[in-house]
């Protein structure tokens, strides 16, 4: 027989558990979808630019706003391919270029995980436009090159009862 405090302390872990799964889908949806804001947004400041100047423009500044530079970054060409996705999109928008939109950032995202990573952690960690809560629900590691904004101890769930809540 269990007993009420028992029942009430599974049934709060299993809420508990159900929100953490929702909360990393909506962290790296949310932060995949920043990405694409700020890359359409970026892009059409310079669309009316030749395509390379664009391209240009936008890659260093993402760079920089990931603090990153195009010396120690992997990822610079898939950057500049999505980039230049983003430009041909909005210069003639069609389904090819939304297509081709979609491709350059699958390309990139299969590029972060072989390399240990996800585009959404990317975006999360390093951006400066990284929103505090994405850090709540997964922590960058407590390393220099990520953003502080980004670093906690633990994810939200994990914090539990502060120490003198247990005594």
């Amino acid at each position: 027989m269990s007993d009420f405090t028992t029942e009430l302390k599974h049934a709060a872990d299993a809420e508990i558990a159900a929100a953490r799964e929702a909360a990393l889908r909506a962290r790296t949806t949310h932060a995949r979808a920043e990405l694409m804001r700020h890359m359409m947004l970026t892009t059409r400041k310079s669309v009316d630019r030749p395509r390379a100047d664009s391209i240009e423009l936008v890659v260093d500044e993402w760079l920089d706003a990931w603090q990153r530079t195009r010396d120690n970054y992997p990822y610079v060409a898939l950057m500049e391919a999505l980039t230049g996705a983003c430009y041909d999109a909005l210069k003639a928008p069609s389904a090819a270029t939304d297509r081709a939109v979609r491709v350059a950032f699958a390309a990139l995202e299969h590029a972060c995980v072989g390399n240990g990573t996800t585009l959404a952690d990317e975006m999360a960690w390093r951006s400066g436009c990284s929103h505090g809560w994405w850090g709540d629900v997964h922590p960058a590691p407590d390393e220099p090159q990520y953003r502080e904004q980004a670093k906690r101890e633990t994810p939200l769930w994990q914090r539990g009862c502060p120490p003198e809540c247990l005594g």
